[in-house]
């Protein structure tokens, strides 16, 4: 509740500043497609401090059932810290995410969204998820912490057989709580 408190000072901020701002020029200037715009592109950046937060763990080694930045994590461990970083609480296991709905069509894909997969033995049970980095529909790129041959943070491209097969679903989750 008190990171939804939170975002919400942070949009009326936002907003109130954007009003200073446009007040000042004369009417025939003034837009409002010109505002939402101006508030999008100060919402994008959002999504792109995530990304950038998140490329600072770029080779941190996989460690089962941490969220620890100084031991390593794992896949739903690193995403639990970065977005917990931004005041979002995120499920710390990647069943959980099977939960969250809505799902996004592709074309919605935004940096920032989680991509949620099965598991690399049962393609029945949700075991991976890492968060898009370059949204590009199905051929995004996203980070996450690799249990595989890589062992570590990485970034991997959604295109590649191995995860075009385990998708599952995207998610927003930047107003998750």
């Amino acid at each position: 509740m008190k990171s939804k408190s939170k975002m919400v000072k942070r949009l009326l901020l936002i907003i109130s500043v954007l009003s200073l701002c446009t007040s000042c020029l004369p009417q025939s200037k003034l837009s409002h497609s010109k505002s939402v715009e101006s508030l999008n592109s100060i919402l994008v950046l959002n999504r792109a401090d995530v990304i950038e937060f998140s490329k600072k763990y770029l080779g941190k080694p996989y460690r089962y059932a941490s969220s620890n930045p100084k031991i390593g994590f794992d896949c739903s461990g690193f995403v639990y810290f970065v977005f917990k970083n931004f005041n979002i609480n995120l499920p710390r296991d990647s069943r959980s995410y099977e939960s969250i709905v809505p799902a996004l069509k592709p074309k919605e894909f935004q940096i920032g969204d989680v991509l949620v997969f099965y598991s690399f033995q049962n393609h029945s049970r949700i075991g991976h998820v890492g968060i898009i980095c370059e949204a590009n529909g199905m051929k995004s790129k996203f980070i996450h912490s690799s249990s595989g041959k890589v062992k570590g943070v990485i970034i991997s491209d959604l295109s590649s057989e191995t995860y075009t097969r385990r998708f599952y679903k995207c998610v927003n989750v930047l107003n998750y709580n």
